[in-house]
């Protein structure tokens, strides 16, 4: 096989990576062996195009190298989250990405499904207020929120809620029955509102991904 071959490519940049077939199968969907069949047994003779647009995106190379056209942008289809200045006004409609927009993140869409987020229109980045939740965040922090992911499919975890027109972002602790929760805050000289009813609180969505500035 030439260089230019796309199954050299993809094995020299699995190699240089320190990847793994099995791995980069499963990242794109696919049957744990599909990436080493393909590039040792030249099995399938191409990459699916989506197969192949997703391959180039993740190792943030143009698609021609693994086989497609000529100049295939891999940024081109990032997903663009909003990211909303939530701290001028908290209130209903806080999360509207058609309001009080800071500008947009680009974030890529095979990031976001290891994540678990299949749906980019859902997503938000808004700014941590205060200290109650530090150690976890922290007051200036940029969060992702999954407005996709929330009473529907509640869990423990951190979520932004809505109390009294106000968002905050807190722990929440299902009980066993699942009909209660406890409202926690990770910083321990805050106070929590354990055993409330699930009817009493407005989730807003998911908090998946945290970004912050060093120094």
């Amino acid at each position: 096989m030439a260089e230019a071959d796309p199954r050299v490519v993809l094995e020299r940049l699995i190699r240089e990576r320190g990847e793994d077939y099995a791995g980069l199968s499963r990242l794109i969907g696919r049957n744990a062996a599909y990436i080493q069949q393909y590039i040792k047994r030249g099995s399938p003779r191409r990459l699916a195009e989506e197969d192949r647009h997703q391959l180039a995106l993740y190792f943030g190379i143009d698609e021609a190298m693994l086989g497609g056209r000529e100049g295939g942008d891999p940024a081109a289809d990032l997903v663009a989250v909003p990211r909303l200045d939530v701290g001028a006004s908290a209130g209903a409609g806080a999360l509207d990405p058609e309001e009080r927009q800071l500008g947009r993140i680009g974030f890529d869409p095979l990031w976001l499904r290891r994540l678990g987020i299949s749906d980019g229109k859902a997503l938000s980045v808004i700014r941590v207020q205060g200290d109650s939740m530090t150690p976890t965040l922290s007051d200036g922090d940029e969060i992702l929120v999954d407005r996709g992911d929330g009473a529907p499919r509640l869990r423990d975890g951190i979520y932004v809620l809505r109390l009294e027109d106000t968002l905050v972002v807190k722990r929440l602790a299902l009980s066993p029955a699942a009909s209660r929760v406890s409202i926690l805050s990770d910083n321990q000289a805050y106070p929590g509102w354990p055993d409330c009813a699930l009817s009493a609180i407005d989730v807003v969505g998911r908090v998946v991904w945290v970004g912050r500035r060093l120094g």
